[in-house]
């Protein structure tokens, strides 16, 4: 067995394969596992986050993710898991009500899915997502206005900001780049995230629906604690650590 206290080298490079085979790295387990002090694993931690592998949170550490590609590419990523989630998430809509679907191609696939028999105001600020239930015949359609970015698929501007504050949604559908029971949901676009946030507020109850991929990790920019965020629906395949970590979060875990 490696002597890990005298080889620190090693040690990190077994911390970087547990961070990326697990999305997280706890200091007193590590500590226990490698056979050296929290002091050493925590300077281990913050070497690593040095390099952009990880963000260092209370107790230990969570993988940092790689910026999301385009918009476009996205829609072609997982297409086929984004497609359950969907499916997954119909059920939980309130008929008749008024609810944010934000930008995200998993939020596409569920407009996409939307039953003809449903009725409801979909407020949006995604194009993509506007344009495909235009053609459903009992939802009323809001577009939120101003420029496009092109990287996140929707509308983050002061205008859509603005006219996010007057409407008040029964449910929000938020998309996120990553989520971990330490830092909740996060994203990689600033303005992005900081829309996210006003759609939170504006609503009664907040939904997630992400692919285990995104969990656990952590990109730059907040969008919610775990406390903030109601419902998470994702696969399955969502290791048990994970279900039991959100689920102490007092979130209602969905899983396809």
């Amino acid at each position: 067995m490696l002597d890990y206290a005298a080889l620190p080298q090693q040690r990190q490079a077994l911390i970087r394969q547990i961070l990326q085979e697990t999305g997280r790295a706890i200091c007193a387990d590590l500590a226990v596992q490698l056979k050296v002090s929290e002091h050493t694993i925590r300077r281990d931690l913050h070497e690593l986050s040095k390099e952009g592998i990880c963000k260092k949170v209370y107790g230990g550490a969570v993988l940092q993710l790689e910026d999301s590609a385009s918009f476009t590419r996205r829609k072609t990523h997982n297409h086929a898991q984004k497609s359950q989630l969907a499916a997954r998430c119909i059920p939980l809509i309130k008929p008749g009500a008024c609810i944010f679907i934000d930008t995200g191609t998993t939020n596409l696939a569920m407009a996409s899915a939307l039953p003809a028999e449903l009725s409801l105001t979909v407020v949006t600020n995604a194009p993509d997502i506007a344009a495909v239930l235009l053609a459903h015949p009992l939802i009323e359609v809001i577009m939120l206005g101003g420029q496009v970015q092109k990287n996140i698929g929707g509308s983050v501007s002061g205008t859509a900001l603005e006219q996010l504050r007057n409407i008040h949604f029964d449910q929000a559908w938020i998309g996120g780049c990553a989520m971990s029971p330490e830092s909740g949901l996060t994203g990689f676009d600033y303005a992005d995230c900081e829309f996210k946030k006003a759609a939170i507020r504006q609503s009664n109850q907040t939904i997630v629906a992400l692919t285990a991929d995104k969990i656990p990790g952590i990109a730059r920019f907040a969008v919610a604690r775990c406390e903030e965020i109601d419902v998470l629906v994702v696969e399955a395949s969502l290791s048990r650590e994970m279900y039991n970590a959100f689920n102490a979060e007092s979130i209602e875990i969905v899983t396809v």
